[in-house]
């Protein structure tokens, strides 16, 4: 599911990153070695980005320079770089070759574990290289070389399925009702747009799937002469390692899963499920928490009366985004409330007293995250890859009654109209008969049922993937340990030094993971403001 990113802090030191006895590295300089040999002997490099309609070759690495991000990267001054070239339709050997971005960020230790880390990231369609110094900060290379690789479409890679037309077109719609016919028309429209653009570009959009995805890491792990490594997910990239895990065991020494979208039950009704989770979550800890249930005894009671009345009577202002940046028209009504509480606009601890805020006639907090979505990074995610999934594996077999019944029997007493649109994944159904891609639910949807060691993180307070399905996608996991990290939502490695500690003991210890700081967790305190502490 798509992710929300947080703060980052530093990078592994250069002089690390740097160490010649990076076990991948060694791996990597030989195949250097072997492709300007096999480019030599074939007259020179294809240019960037050419694709070839000839009988699509064996994937292979290519050795190259780093990429330029948005923002710099740090751990990458360090890395070796270069591009894994597939064809982008498996099933079709005489169809084009795509480039896939490629990073080896060495271990920081001295003596690194022969088995490196491979990292998934989430969205489908988010910036992995973006992630980059999360998992850096994390110590995810602390012991291992990380690997990571920029997923088919995703940014960095050749072609690049950016749809500004969207991130556009999204930013407009903070403006309108959240389920306006004009935002409909706008979402849908974008989208067809991006749609026509991609495939008059040739792109085969079918083939930006899971399953090709998982084939691309199979063969990452061969072309860079890697025996066995450790994967790490996270999101929609739990998804994708589970896939990956069913059809190419081979070589899979672990499995880390991080806020578990599991293949077999993602749809858009399940949002739902995952959203009232997360939701309660939060209230029942405000229940326990003696000093927020003082000041803020009926917060769910609060949550429902607000949806309803900014869906009845929406509120129009003007709103800075939190990150800086001129005022914007915001609308603000129920659709939308719902969808800034899924989506983390509002951090947990300050939810009560937002809501309250709210019910007090002040609706800045959520007045300012709402105004954040007005300035997006254009061209940062791939949505090329996010419909195409989406379309092709989590929106087929259920109709909109469907998606509406799951919303009313998580969230009775909202509002049909809130209701009718899964959270985050506004109008995906007109989104998918305009993307048009072929149904994949048959392969997709089915259990991966494996002995690999495994450990599943939840944060407690994951609006998007309810931590619930960290335990079920256990059961078909024989050798898996589940861990649940109280008071931290989506992306819980990222937001726990205890989650981090866990999973480096995970890698060290596949079968037997030092788990004991989790039971002295509790979720941070809710805000009081100072005014609410002083009366």
């Amino acid at each position: 599911m798509a992710h929300h990113r947080t703060g980052r802090k530093g990078a592994t030191p250069p002089e690390r990153l740097k160490d010649p006895r990076s076990p991948v590295f060694a791996a990597v300089n030989a195949v250097a070695v072997a492709a300007l040999v096999l480019l030599a002997g074939a007259g020179g490099a294809t240019p960037a980005g050419a694709t070839s309609r000839a009988a699509a070759p064996a994937a292979r690495f290519v050795p190259g320079a780093c990429p330029t991000t948005p923002e710099p990267v740090a751990a990458l001054d360090g890395a070796k770089c270069g591009f894994l070239e597939v064809p982008e339709n498996r099933s079709r050997p005489a169809g084009r070759t795509i480039r896939l971005a490629v990073a080896v960020v060495p271990a920081a230790s001295s003596k690194p574990a022969q088995d490196p880390v491979v990292y998934m990231a989430g969205g489908p369609g988010g910036d992995a290289f973006d992630d980059i110094p999360l998992l850096v900060d994390a110590g995810v290379n602390r012991d291992r070389d990380l690997i990571v690789m920029a997923q088919r479409g995703n940014l960095h890679s050749q072609p690049n399925l950016a749809c500004p037309e969207i991130d556009r077109a999204s930013a407009r719609a903070v403006g309108l009702r959240y389920d306006d016919p004009s935002a409909r028309r706008l979402l849908v429209g974008a989208a067809k747009q991006c749609r026509d653009r991609l495939a008059a570009d040739g792109t085969d959009l079918g083939a930006y799937n899971t399953g090709e995805n998982a084939a691309d890491f199979a063969d990452l792990r061969t072309a860079l002469g890697v025996r066995r490594w450790n994967v790490y997910a996270y999101s929609y990239g739990t998804d994708l390692a589970l896939t990956y895990l069913r059809e190419h065991p081979r070589g899979i020494r672990s499995v880390a899963l991080d806020s578990v979208t599991p293949p077999q039950t993602v749809n858009l009704p399940w949002t739902w499920s995952s959203a009232r989770e997360g939701v309660d979550a939060v209230l029942a800890a405000c229940r326990a928490e003696p000093r927020c249930q003082a000041r803020y005894p009926d917060v769910a009671r609060t949550l429902t009366e607000q949806v309803r009345k900014l869906e009845a009577h929406p509120l129009t202002l003007h709103a800075a985004p939190p990150r800086g940046g001129e005022p914007v028209k915001v609308v603000l009504d129920g659709g939308a409330l719902v969808n800034l509480i899924v989506g983390n606009g509002v951090r947990p601890a300050d939810l009560p007293a937002a809501l309250d805020e709210l019910a007090r006639g002040n609706p800045q907090r959520f007045a300012r995250a709402r105004a954040a979505d007005a300035y997006p990074a254009v061209g940062r995610t791939a949505h090329g890859l996010t419909e195409s999934v989406a379309c092709g594996e989590w929106v087929p077999g259920y109709t909109e009654s469907q998606v509406l019944e799951a919303g009313r029997t998580a969230f009775p007493g909202m509002p049909d109209t809130v209701l009718a649109q899964a959270p985050q994944l506004p109008f995906q159904q007109e989104v998918c008969r305009v993307w048009n891609v072929p149904d994949r639910t048959a392969a997709q949807r089915v259990a991966t049922v494996s002995a690999v060691p495994a450990l599943i993180v939840s944060g407690t307070f994951d609006t998007k993937t309810g931590a619930s399905w960290g335990a079920r996608t256990a059961r078909d996991l024989s050798r898996s340990t589940v861990v649940r990290i109280p008071g931290v939502g989506h992306f819980a490695v990222a937001q726990s030094p205890c989650a981090q500690s866990v999973l480096a003991s995970f890698f060290a210890r596949p079968t037997a993971p030092d788990t004991g700081c989790v039971a002295d967790l509790a979720p941070k305190p809710f805000t009081i403001p100072r005014s609410d502490r002083e009366a």
